[in-house]
């Protein structure tokens, strides 16, 4: 309890609350032995939640979908993609493939700071990356990898191994074939339950899905006893929906509200908002720059997220080194906990930036900056997969996928991403038919 009323603390500061009063009483709860009780604990909460939002916090930070419409600037709400079936399903299974590679990637080193994996690769002469990474024996002390590693060491890879990143996006297409495009946020937390196990979903998602065992509706499932509210979860859910809206952003990101409605509020659920009308725009363009510009046009243009995006944009016109934007990164937004949103989302852009189209370059990129790093390699790689098409993909990165991607999920225990692509377009086809009307 102690550990979630300091969460709670560190998440009502981000929010733009006063909370010096209650720190001060919580610290002196919990001093000396021995520790408090939860009843002590309790009102604490409660008056964390009740605080106000500081008049003078500069951000405007709305959760519900219409005051995010409101809050956005304007922008290209749909394109004119023109894909052939055969292109589309082309763009789709790109998408999927490199989402798997980037996951894959960055799935050793998940949790490591930029200085961890930079040492670790240089003992493997794997520095800067270029291919999956190598396993250096014996392993050396202070570099412990990821339980998980040895399924996704160079050499050793065969088939996607299971990842709550790509659990996510399989339920996703699964939500939309039992409920249609038109499901909504209560339709995913049955979904949740019919299909994941609860051991296997972590910080916001758990707490959400601890909130819909007792009772609780979306969108309080989000927000009660919640302080991983803004944490990634969500963000890394969003790509379903974008691989189903092939050029219309908007649809994307409403899909993805729905879906983040389920666990996160305001920069938690812009967050999967961003990054699904992101993909939906890389169906139509592979101009970088508007793929992340018709991304922001779909969340909030004063808050934080955006904000974030707005810095690194500009410091990847002033520096020619994705190293020299990282440290301004996280000058800037260091301070936030290693799996929350915004920082992350951080370095999902200098790895689509620095990466200038280039698959193998944006996942690495994305992975070696560290932090959440099997999630912000998978959100690189859907980008540039949808952007390229599996066909355009190269070989050395896709073919140890072989095709397979192992999940948890109820009834999903392995899959074609083939198969999984098909879906994914039967789904969108529809969608795209009902824009079209």
């Amino acid at each position: 309890m102690e550990n979630l009323i300091r969460s709670e603390i560190t998440q009502r500061k981000e929010e733009g609350c006063d909370v010096r009063v209650v720190e001060e009483h919580f610290m002196k709860l919990v001093e000396g032995e021995p520790p408090s009780k939860t009843w002590q604990l309790m009102p604490l909460w409660d008056e964390l939640v009740s605080l106000p939002v500081d008049p003078g916090f500069p951000y405007e930070e709305p959760s519900d979908l219409k005051s995010i419409r409101k809050a956005r600037p304007k922008g290209p709400r749909a394109f004119h993609v023109g894909l052939s079936d055969e292109a589309y399903f082309d763009k789709v299974h790109g998408a999927w493939l490199g989402r798997c590679v980037g996951c894959l990637l960055g799935k050793p080193v998940e949790g490591w700071p930029r200085d961890r994996i930079e040492g670790y690769l240089k003992l493997g002469d794997a520095y800067p990356l270029d291919d999956y990474i190598p396993e250096v024996t014996p392993h050396p002390e202070g570099y412990r990898l990821h339980p998980t590693y040895r399924e996704a060491m160079r050499g050793a890879i065969d088939g996607m191994p299971r990842d709550d990143d790509i659990d996510y996006t399989i339920l996703g297409l699964h939500v939309m074939e039992e409920h249609g495009t038109g499901f909504n946020t209560a339709d995913v937390g049955t979904e949740w339950l019919t299909h994941l196990p609860y051991s296997l979903v972590y910080t916001a998602e758990r707490v959400a899905y601890r909130n819909l065992v007792n009772g609780l509706t979306p969108p309080e499932t989000a927000s009660h006893r919640n302080p991983y509210r803004e944490y990634i979860g969500a963000q890394i859910r969003a790509d379903i929906w974008g691989y189903v809206a092939p050029g219309l952003p908007e649809a994307a990101a409403e899909l993805a509200h729905r879906d983040a409605s389920l666990s996160h509020v305001k920069n938690g659920i812009y967050g999967e908002m961003f990054v699904a009308a992101m993909i939906s725009a890389a169906f139509s363009t592979d101009d970088i720059l508007e793929v992340i510009k018709v991304g922001l046009s779909e969340i909030p243009s004063r808050s934080r997220l955006t904000e974030a995006m707005r810095d690194v944009l500009q410091w990847s016109e002033e520096y020619s080194d994705w190293r020299q934007a990282w440290e301004r990164v996280m000058d800037s937004y260091g301070g936030y906990h290693w799996v929350h949103t915004i920082n992350n989302a951080a370095f999902v852009l200098l790895g689509l930036l620095y990466g200038r189209g280039d698959l193998g370059k944006s996942v690495s990129i994305s992975v070696m900056a560290g932090f959440d790093t099997d999630c912000n390699g998978a959100t690189a790689g859907s980008i540039i997969g949808a952007m390229l098409g599996a066909k355009a993909l190269p070989e050395a990165w896709v073919a140890p996928l072989g095709d397979r991607v192992r999940s948890i999920l109820a009834g999903f225990s392995e899959s074609s991403i083939t198969d999984l692509a098909r879906r994914t377009c039967a789904i969108g086809e529809r969608l795209r038919s009902d824009h079209a009307q």
